[in-house]
């Protein structure tokens, strides 16, 4: 339940960090030249907004990434893993009581 809360609000931080990084104006312009009034919604001091949430960001998305790998190792073994030392029904060497022994061929 907690892995799975974790990987949901992991993705939402990647996306959200994806959309920053993309927004924010680099060397040759981002796309904040191609939304044209974003600096209208934020101010004029949107460069420094948008590298604060991109720290947040940062820092969230290893805060959630470091938990889910500890949470993957406490989760134990692999399902195959699991399953390989639970003997099958072909292994059983010893009969149920009440029923006849099998022939040797």
């Amino acid at each position: 339940m907690l892995y799975t809360l974790i990987l949901v609000f992991h993705v939402f931080v990647v996306i959200g960090l994806i959309s920053v990084i993309l927004i924010q104006r680099g060397r040759s312009g981002g796309l904040i030249e191609a939304l044209g009034g974003v600096e209208s919604i934020f101010g004029t001091k949107t460069s420094s907004f948008f590298v604060k949430v991109t720290v947040v960001l940062a820092i969230l998305f290893f805060i959630t990434t470091i938990s889910l790998a500890y949470l993957s190792k406490q989760r134990g073994k692999s399902l195959l893993d699991r399953y390989k030392d639970v003997p099958t029904q072909q292994e059983k060497t010893t009969p149920e009581p009440g029923l006849p022994k099998p022939e040797a061929k």
